[in-house]
């Protein structure tokens, strides 16, 4: 009898152990593997590559290109750390793609305002192209939608203001991405 007993209070124990964590799951923390497989620097490389693909250098220039911060289509004036994230990796991937990207933290300091229905390098993102003798500038817009979130890029050449290719994209609103688009206040 007792032995039953203690077999039905260990059975108890296990039970109610098991119960504890109320069905919540167990989190885990990312891999170095998943990191290296992230598919949001995937979706910037690509983006590039795409803007890029069969892009003639000397096209391009004597001059570095510049990559501006990437803004919300609907406050041009900031941008969220998801712009200023996808900025440095578009730098990044043209850099490796072979382009003469200069570093140059633009942040303050290049923006793109709306006009005439387009969106125009402004007269300071003009400046400080001309000041860095710049032959292009990478510019872009985000707008965030309920379940994601779309980039527009450009390739704008500095002497003309004329967009010479163009690539959207867009980015699931996940929870990295949800984070990303938080504006620190």
């Amino acid at each position: 009898m007792k032995t039953a007993a203690l077999l039905t209070a260990l059975a108890a124990a296990a039970l109610l152990a098991g119960c504890a964590n109320n069905g919540a799951p167990t989190r885990t923390d990312p891999t170095y593997q998943e990191a290296a497989n992230n598919q949001f620097l995937t979706s910037s490389r690509d983006a590039v590559a795409k803007l890029t693909a069969g892009f003639d250098l000397s096209a391009a220039g004597s001059g570095p290109v510049l990559v501006a911060t990437v803004v919300n289509v609907n406050d041009l004036s900031r941008s969220a750390p998801l712009g200023r994230t996808l900025s440095e990796q578009y730098a990044s991937h043209m850099a490796a793609s072979g382009f003469n990207v200069k570093e140059i933290k633009l942040r303050g300091d290049v923006f793109v305002r709306e006009g005439a229905g387009e969106l125009l390098l402004s007269r300071e993102i003009k400046d400080i192209a001309r000041s860095h003798n710049a032959s292009l500038v990478l510019v872009g817009t985000y707008s965030a939608a309920a379940n994601f979130t779309y980039v527009s890029l450009k390739l704008v050449r500095t002497e003309d203001s004329r967009i010479i290719r163009g690539h959207d994209y867009a980015l699931p609103n996940d929870r990295d991405v949800q984070r990303l688009l938080a504006v620190p206040r």
